[in-house]
């Protein structure tokens, strides 16, 4: 898949690269905006809400369509979660809590078709390839498949030289505020025990030559060695913007009397 191999690229750069991770709304014309504002890809989350397999479809498709890399994370790393996320026709998987490699041989079954996995295609992702015999999978959607486990509790990071060093992981993970919780630091983003945790899954990626995918402010990570970020949640970026400008509109024009709005105060 073009995407995914332009994801790839873009990773094994050095320069940075940064998403978005989409929780709370997903709509098409929100790819229009990830992709106008120079973006470089995004992940859908169907672990904490699922927008429906019509619209996720929709937008993976629309992604494919512009070459902009989406991925997906499933509910869970299990084969038939990722089976079916698989369906549904991302570039690539963002994988939840992976303790260890036994999991990630579940999922491998759940993302190559035999002899290499188990997998059955289906769903909209059908139309991602020019014919249907398993050359062709393997060649437009299987070698180029982005899969990144993420680290979020002690049993991962205690595993994780053997995670990153699986045939299937592009890059690593991590869940920075599960990983903290399960630290017993919840939420102490500058806590010595999860710097010292994050550090760990980034050297342990740097040792076999893959990145670690972030969630963060890229202004507190991109001193620190990370090039692949996810920058933030949609939602969430916009209401922290319009807080900021209602705020600021209040401040400067707060103290003006009443009945003094403009022209436009009741265009409405």
């Amino acid at each position: 898949m073009k995407s995914a191999q332009i994801l790839r690229q873009k990773i094994a750069s050095g320069q940075p690269v940064l998403g978005m991770l989409v929780i709370q709304h997903v709509w098409l014309e929100l790819i229009e905006v990830m992709i106008k504002a120079k973006l470089d890809f995004a992940i859908i989350d169907n672990e904490h809400r699922n927008a429906g397999d019509t619209m996720v479809s929709d937008a993976l498709a629309m992604g494919r369509m512009l070459d902009f890399p989406i991925l997906l994370r499933p509910p869970e790393p299990e084969y038939n979660a990722v089976r079916v996320a698989m369906d549904r026709g991302p570039c690539g998987l963002l994988l939840p809590t992976v303790s260890n490699t036994r999991m990630l041989d579940e999922v491998r079954d759940g993302i190559y078709m035999p002899p290499r996995g188990r997998r059955r295609p289906g769903g909209p992702g059908n139309r991602w390839v020019s014919d249907y015999n398993y050359a062709t999978w393997k060649r437009e959607v299987e070698d180029n498949l982005i899969i990144i486990p993420q680290i979020e509790n002690r049993e991962g990071l205690d595993n994780v030289d053997a995670i990153v060093r699986h045939e299937i992981v592009t890059a690593a993970g991590v869940g920075p505020y599960d990983l903290s919780a399960s630290l017993g630091v919840c939420w102490k983003p500058d806590s010595p025990v999860l710097i010292n945790a994050l550090d760990r899954i980034r050297t342990s990626a740097a040792a076999v030559g893959k990145s670690m995918l972030m969630v963060g402010d890229p202004d507190q990570w991109i001193p620190r060695g990370l090039n692949f970020i996810c920058i933030g949640e949609p939602v969430a970026m916009m209401e922290g913007a319009m807080t900021q400008r209602v705020a600021q509109v209040r401040s400067t024009y707060g103290s003006k009397p009443s009945g003094s709005a403009g022209p436009t105060g009741n265009q409405y």
